[in-house]
């Protein structure tokens, strides 16, 4: 009896060390089977690579999308849809387009008649067309940031007119349109603004935002009217989730130098009692702004040094000569001062803090801050503001005097 017993009780030990190893194997082997199981293939996938959101005259939400075509990689570009090359290259991509009651219905509506599954993860670009940033853009900006796949760094626009347009042109340097803002943004021609950032002024103490504003170059003579290109053209101001207005390009420039973005693009000055006009290129700019309240009076020191290079000299200003040269520096800090005045009484008319002024003033004066916080917007609008820039042109080149000109020509002061 104690032998069978014994043995009944090794058996039982046995069963336990088993099913201890089947319980350990699970637990290894489950996550390895977890990522296999529901695993969609590329093939299966409508890959998204930009998007347009328009609100139609009947408050519908039209929803397009500008959807990869990966046959025209392993055919050589014998796809059909939009975007394409000028000169009948590779069509990359085609839009398609739904409409809906929201963005989700549109959605539903565009999945079902698209034989694969859309997917946002490599969705760069975000474009809102002018009516539906005119009248909010909330509920489309919650949409995207709580769906799973879209990514929080696409780049965000606002177009002129319908939004749809732009995705549908055939850029003739690019594969598609999506890409032509990107390489725009990436060269900070506007303003670079991405959902995250977006979100972030929408939420923060201002509740201002401002998202670059794309219009579409028109085509040239002989070319089709898709064949126009898509290009920055200002900036779109939001107040809350609305737009209020549009700043010009030159008020863009000044806005980057606020923002402390200038990056490489040309300032042409024409210094006084000169002929002629001379080109620059920012080689280093350093910004700072500095909060202040005296005598109980708000008020922003604005702080620019920056070095130019000339690239161009169209006067007969001999810029190796101390005088000529302080003549062309002066006219340089007058160009910037003026940008960024322009951008900042810009915003100032519109009573949106797109600069997040509103943060700088809160962390150096919080207690002063906290009794105007519910009318930050009145004080801002009234505050002063001071621009104190010093511009230096460090190297003039290697030809100091102007080409074309003679030696009796050349003026030395």
């Amino acid at each position: 009896m104690k032998h069978g017993s014994s043995r009944q009780k090794l058996l039982e030990k046995a069963k336990k060390y088993q099913f201890k190893k089947i319980v350990i194997l699970l637990i290894v082997m489950t996550p390895i089977m977890s990522g296999c199981w529901d695993r969609v293939e590329i093939t299966d996938l409508a890959i998204v690579t930009a998007a347009a959101i328009d609100k139609n005259d009947n408050d519908q939400i039209e929803l397009s999308v500008q959807v990869f075509i990966p046959s025209s990689i392993s055919s050589g570009g014998g796809g059909q849809g939009g975007g394409s090359s000028q000169g009948g290259g590779a069509v990359t991509t085609l839009v398609r387009y739904e409409k809906g009651s929201n963005i989700s219905d549109a959605l539903s509506k565009l999945q079902s008649k698209l034989p694969r599954k859309v997917f946002w993860g490599h969705c760069k670009i975000f474009v809102f067309g002018e009516k539906l940033a005119k009248e909010g853009i909330q509920e489309q900006l919650d949409f995207l940031l709580r769906h799973p796949q879209p990514r929080e760094k696409a780049n965000v626009y606002v177009s002129k007119g319908k939004a749809k347009p732009i995705l549908e042109s055939l850029p003739p340097l690019e594969n598609y349109s999506g890409e032509v803002l990107r390489e725009l943004s990436d060269l900070h021609i506007g303003m670079l603004v991405t959902m995250q950032d977006l979100d972030e002024m929408l939420t923060g103490i201002p509740q201002a935002a401002a998202l670059p504003f794309v219009k579409i170059l028109p085509p040239e003579k002989g070319q089709t009217k898709l064949q126009g290109i898509p290009y920055i053209a200002g900036t779109a101001v939001f107040k809350k989730d609305k737009m209020t207005g549009v700043m010009t390009e030159k008020e863009t420039r000044g806005l980057l130098w606020l923002r402390d973005e200038v990056e490489s693009y040309t300032v042409t000055i024409k210094p006084k009692g000169v002929k002629g006009e001379i080109s620059l290129s920012p080689v280093s700019a350093k910004v700072k702004i500095i909060p202040q309240i005296i005598n109980e009076k708000w008020r922003l020191l604005v702080k620019v040094i920056t070095d130019g290079a000339v690239i161009q000299n169209g006067t007969n200003l001999n810029l190796s000569n101390p005088k000529s040269l302080n003549a062309a520096e002066r006219a340089y800090q007058k160009d910037i001062e003026k940008r960024i005045e322009m951008a900042f009484l810009n915003t100032q008319h519109k009573k949106a803090d797109i600069l997040g002024l509103g943060k700088d003033f809160y962390r150096k004066y919080p207690k002063q801050f906290n009794k105007v916080d519910d009318h930050w917007d009145e004080i801002f609008a009234e505050m002063e503001v001071e621009v104190d820039v010093a511009a230096h042109i460090r190297r003039q080149g290697y030809i100091n005097k102007p080409a074309g000109l003679s030696e009796k020509e050349v003026k030395d002061k």
